[in-house]
């Protein structure tokens, strides 16, 4: 009876320290002991009788286990100590104390992902999250975490260096009262983020980001100026902007805005979309002169001129008006190019050959698609010998060598590489 007392005190559902040691027994999880391989937490007086058993990593993953609560405090330190990353995502936890209750007893965190918990269902107070003091690096997708919730993590977690915030359906941002020095990671894709005055209240709230990570959201244009744009930004090194909504190239002209920015991504914008894969490759390289990473990939020094070269020409034919100032930068650089010439690379189909046999000479204009042997059936008429008894012979008039035998019935005849005015002597087998 007083068992059944005790268990209404606790929150339904499966608690963090009944989870782990399903997960890490003996029995369920054959985890390999030795050096490196865990750490091993020898049984006390007061301790549980699993302490002698289990035997855990540093990072732990119990992702989708129905969690809902964190359990026994006393056997969570006992047993964490060690541990330095947690993925908690996927599981049912919707009050931020029994999260704290978790975090606390871990001193060493520095990874954690809550990911698809029900989060926004409670109220983040200071005094929990000050458990959280350790954490670098969050990962809070498909919480519907508020932005008040995302302040108070921001102000009691000094570290924090890479914050994950997808999936929130965010449509605004709410700027926090202290700014966050430490963060350099920011990932808020797949949310709802429209206007570009929505991004740069994270310039505001993280003036040392690094990196900026807002494909799949569907920001129409890039708003500030570029002096506004530089101080908001001064550290970004990469943004992605894969699926926004960007559609013209002063947009992507304001990338060269921020004074440290090396890496862009830019796949599926409205803006390239007209254009072949190689147009959209070159023309963004042309137009931002310090990015050394385009959608993944590096810029080398050969690529960048083809495509400033490529720029050039591009444009050479635009009217006045409708040519950009990066057109004259590079004109500047390279000169006023020429078009390239137009080259037909393809094959030839036929040719004007002389066919010599005996003292006969004659013209004829011969198909490069056919074989030797259909070259054969088309000169029966010509030196009258049947293709049993025929033997030919090419030959170059631009080649040092001798003719060449034709000796293989079913080879292409444009293998020879057979132009016109070349000769194809025509031999008897029987003298």
């Amino acid at each position: 009876m007083e068992v059944q007392e005790e268990n209404m005190d606790q929150p339904s559902g499966r608690s963090f320290m009944q989870v782990l040691c399903e997960k890490y027994s003996p029995e369920n999880f054959p985890y390999r002991r030795g050096p490196g391989m865990g750490v091993h937490v020898p049984a006390t007086p007061q301790g549980s009788p699993m302490k002698d058993r289990l035997n855990l990593p540093s990072i732990l993953v119990l992702n989708s286990c129905g969690i809902t609560c964190a359990g026994e405090e006393n056997e969570i330190a006992a047993f964490c100590a060690h541990v330095s990353e947690l993925d908690l995502s996927d599981n049912k936890l919707e009050d931020w104390h029994e999260v704290s209750k978790i975090v606390s007893n871990v001193p060493h965190l520095e990874f954690l992902n809550l990911s698809s918990n029900p989060l926004n269902l409670s109220v983040l107070e200071r005094r929990c999250a000050g458990s959280f003091s350790g954490v670098r690096k969050l990962v809070l997708n498909n919480s519907k975490t508020s932005w008040e919730t995302v302040h108070t993590i921001l102000q009691e977690l000094p570290d924090l260096e890479e914050l994950f915030l997808c999936l929130n359906d965010y449509e605004t941002v709410s700027c926090s009262p202290v700014c966050c020095q430490s963060l350099k990671l920011l990932h808020i894709t797949d949310n709802n983020l429209r206007d570009w005055t929505e991004i740069r209240k994270l310039g505001i709230m993280f003036p040392l980001l690094d990196t900026l990570i807002l494909a799949n959201n569907h920001v129409m244009t890039i708003e500030d100026s570029e002096d506004s744009l530089a101080r908001l930004f001064p550290n970004l090194r990469s943004i992605n902007l894969h699926k926004s909504g960007l559609h013209c190239w002063e947009d992507i002209d304001k990338l060269n805005s921020f004074p440290k920015l090396e890496e862009v991504k830019l796949l599926g914008i409205p803006l390239l979309q007209p254009y072949t894969t190689e147009e959209r490759r070159k023309l963004v390289i042309a137009r931002l002169p310090s990015v050394i990473k385009l959608n993944g990939s590096v810029v080398a020094d050969g690529e960048r001129e083809d495509s400033e070269r490529f720029f050039i020409r591009y444009y050479l034919n635009f009217p006045q008006e409708e040519i950009p100032f990066r057109y004259h930068e590079l004109v500047t650089k390279y000169g006023k190019l020429e078009p390239l010439a137009v080259v037909d690379l393809r094959p030839r189909s036929s040719a004007k050959v002389e066919v010599h046999f005996k003292e006969q000479v004659e013209e004829v204009s011969i198909r490069l698609d056919q074989t030797v042997a259909e070259l054969k059936k088309q000169l029966k008429t010509v030196v009258q010998l049947s293709t049993s008894n025929m033997l030919l012979y090419y030959f170059d008039h631009e080649a040092p060598f001798g003719p060449e035998e034709m000796k293989y019935n079913s080879r292409a005849l444009h293998s020879y590489g057979i132009r016109d005015g070349d000769k194809i002597y025509v031999e008897s087998k029987t003298k």
